[in-house]
Order: structure tokens, then sequence, then C-alpha cells
């Protein structure tokens, strides 16, 4: 196909783009259509949080959703996908289920994440990451059925992946090889501003647990070995050490266990620590100097360490700038105003397992204002994302990730672009890191 020549949504060619944005107005048109049904799905999840791993209620929720979706059966729901509380939802316009020879669809994946926090509940709102996902692809859906003739090779799969907050179930999912043929994959988080991309970190945990000696604390406290005494030493070697870190590092930890009662010299101590840095690589350094400062302190308190490291690491999101641009684009056609290019690269930022995802697929992750300036991980941020104001934002970056979807469709050089974009930033990072 020639450069600038678009795929026309009827089968052929065209020069130009109008055939393309009547399209994404129909996506929009189906997303509000089903607006009542995706604020019902969202409020429904919010009212009943659950944490990683334990999503049933939402697993529940959300299946049903696209198992009763109209038209009937129109999409094939995989339950208890490769997780208990995981499911696929895949659709493709009819004509393409039909043996043929024609080539291998395109897979645009959208992401569902539907986990709460520890006593907060949807204080990340996760419940609108679930709208969100469902809402783009029921939008896509809409303005692909019913073309006068066949649209290009396509399939919409939605994943639902639990255990964002903890655990790394979309690391569980790349594993069992529930990314494997996706071409790209979209999802949105909720925040405080509108952002195409934010360089969310490496992030590495750790448990360490400290074995000492009991005995009495005031009659001879000589013969005890003080794990609390370690766990103290640990816990300021890691702040004398703060002076030395990049200040693009973060060290964030608790101390969960410090003994039973005071007259018992603690024989045992707990702390869990998560660690953050901007790549793989320069994680790798803080967390060996880390595990240093914990050595330390078993050595000066007589101890014994064990030091245990999470399920998975989460990786950095690898940026892909076509994609976020595209979005932006679209974005902005619906009254979307993004930070600045500066603020959005140099940001401050979380984590999320959404960064494997990027290393092994190009993808999109973008934060979104739901009409609040609550922070997140906070009691008034679960208020906001359980809020009716909530759902006009919710279903315009829905809009925003279904036209862009549409663009992947329609736009081959997009898509090409796209895809150098994730070999340049697969290849620099792994460069580094075979440097190192």
């Amino acid at each position: 196909m020639r450069p600038g020549v678009e795929r026309s949504v009827e089968g052929g060619a065209y020069d130009g783009s109008s055939e393309l944005e009547l399209l994404k107005l129909r996506a929009a048109e189906c997303i509000d259509k089903a607006a009542e049904r995706l604020g019902a799905l969202s409020r429904a999840i919010w009212s009943q949080p659950e944490l990683a791993y334990e999503e049933h209620h939402a697993h529940r929720v959300l299946t049903h959703f696209f198992e009763r979706e109209p038209p009937a059966a129109s999409w094939a729901v995989q339950p208890h996908y490769q997780l208990p509380t995981a499911f696929r939802a895949e659709w493709e316009p009819p004509e393409a289920r039909a043996p043929s020879a024609a080539p291998r669809p395109l897979h645009l994946g959208f992401l569902c994440e539907y986990d709460a926090l520890p006593g907060i509940g949807h204080a990340c709102g996760h419940n609108l990451i679930a709208e969100v996902g469902a809402a783009a692809a029921l939008g896509v859906r809409g303005a692909l059925e019913g073309l006068p003739r066949p649209p290009p090779p396509v399939k919409v799969i939605v994943l639902g992946t639990p255990a964002e907050e903890d655990g790394g179930g979309k690391i569980d999912l790349i594993e069992a090889g529930a990314f494997t043929n996706l071409d790209v994959v979209f999802m949105a988080h909720p925040s405080q501003e509108n952002a195409a991309y934010l360089p969310d970190m490496a992030e590495h945990d750790v448990t360490v647990k400290y074995y000492g000696k009991a005995s009495h604390s005031a009659a001879y406290p000589w013969e005890g070995l003080n794990a609390l005494d370690a766990a103290v030493l640990a816990y300021n070697n890691l702040s004398v050490f703060r002076q030395q870190m990049k200040p693009t590092w973060r060290v964030h930890g608790i101390i969960k266990n410090g003994g039973v009662k005071p007259n018992i010299i603690p024989s045992y101590s707990e702390l869990i620590y998560y660690f953050r840095a901007p790549s793989m690589k320069e994680l790798q350094v803080l967390t060996k100097k880390a595990e240093d400062c914990f050595r330390a302190a078993a050595l000066a308190s007589g101890c014994t360490v064990e030091i245990k490291s999470g399920a998975h690491d989460y990786y950095n999101v690898l940026p892909n700038k076509s994609l976020w641009k595209a979005y932006m684009e679209n974005g902005r056609k619906l009254g979307i105003e993004f930070i600045s290019e500066d603020k959005m690269l140099n940001g401050p930022s979380g984590s999320t397992d959404f960064g494997n995802v990027t290393f092994v697929v190009p993808g999109i992750h973008p934060y979104f204002h739901i009409g609040s300036n609550a922070l997140n991980h906070t009691e008034q941020y679960t208020e906001a994302a359980g809020s009716q104001e909530a759902q006009f934002y919710t279903l315009r970056t829905a809009k925003a990730l279904a036209m862009t979807a549409l663009d992947v469709i329609f736009k081959p050089e997009l898509l090409e672009r796209i895809r150098e974009d994730f070999k340049l930033k697969l290849q620099e990072e792994q460069f580094v890191n075979a440097v190192e």
C-alpha cells in the first residue's frame, strides 16, 4: 500500500480521513448508548472491593457483562482464563469467523483491572479501569459492525487482569501465554491529570526477616539477640543511604513485626520494602545496595537474616511515542487537555505490571482526570472513583482509546511506526542491560 493511503472502511483504499472520522463518531456513539450499563458495571465493582487474586465478584460481574452484551453471543467469553479471577472475551466480525484464506487478523487487546486496596477500597480507581477497557472494546466493535463491506481482518480481545496492586496478574498471564499474538494493547488509569504517558518505574519488593534469640529483657538481656534491633538498624541504614540515592530512586518500607512484649527480647522481626527506579538496570543497583544494608544490620546485631523477593518484579513502562501521539490527537478532538510533554516525561509516577506487558507487545497506558483533585490511594480518591462525575471523564477516555484503536486498524503506516517504536525501545533497554 502506498504511503499516505489508508484502508477504506469498506475494504478498499481511499485518500483522506473523512470515512475514518465517521467511524470514530460511530464508536463514540456506541459508548454513549452503553453508558448506563457501563456505569452500572463500574459501580458494581466499586461497591464490593476485593483484594488481589480474590476478585471473584468483579470477575463474575465482568464476564456476565460480556456474555449478556447485545446482540446475544457476540462475545466469546472464557471465564477463569489462566487464573481463577482472570477472563478473556473475544469479538471479530462475523465474516471473519468463517474459514478462509484471509490474512491473519490484527489482534487488539483491551485490558481491565479490578482489584482494590486493603482498608480503603478502590482508592486507585480500578473500577474505572475495568469500565474504560470494556467501553473502548464496545466502541471498536460497534464501529466495525454493520459496515457495507467487511472491515480489515481484526479481532478485539478484552483481558481481565487481576492483582495489579499486589502480585502482578499481568505477569502471570504473560507467562501463561495470554499476550501471545497480540499486536497492540490499550488501557487507561485514573489520576489527577490527563497524560498520554507517564514514566512508571521498575519495582522490586522484598520481605526481610531477622532471627535472634529470646531472653528476659531485665534479668539476663545479655543472653538474647535482639531481632528488633536488627530491624531498626536496617531501617536506619536505608535512611542514611538516602543521601547517596539518585533523585529518581524510591525506597519505602514498614516494620511489620517487632516483637510481642517489652520484657521479652524479640527473637523475630520482619520488614517489607519496595524499591523503585526508572529502569531495570538501575533497579538492580538499588536493590543490591539495599540488601547490603539489611545484611549489615544482621552482622551488627548478631542475628541471622532472610531476604525474600516478591513473586514478580514490575518493569518500567516503555513509551511508544507513535501510539501516544495518536491518542493525544484523538483525545484533543474530544476536549481532553493534556499536560505538556516535558511535565509528562518528568512528572511523578508509580509502578504497574503493565510495564512488563510493554516488553512483550506495544501498548499504551495513559492517565486521565476524573473530576477530582484527590490523590490516588486516599479515602477521598475512593469516593471520587465511585462518583457520577467520574463517569463523563471515564467514558471520554474510552472514546479516545477506541478512536486510537481504529487508527491502528485503518492506518497501516501508523501500525508500522508503533512496531518500530516498540522494537527500538526494547533494543535500547536490552543494550543498556547487556552493557551493564
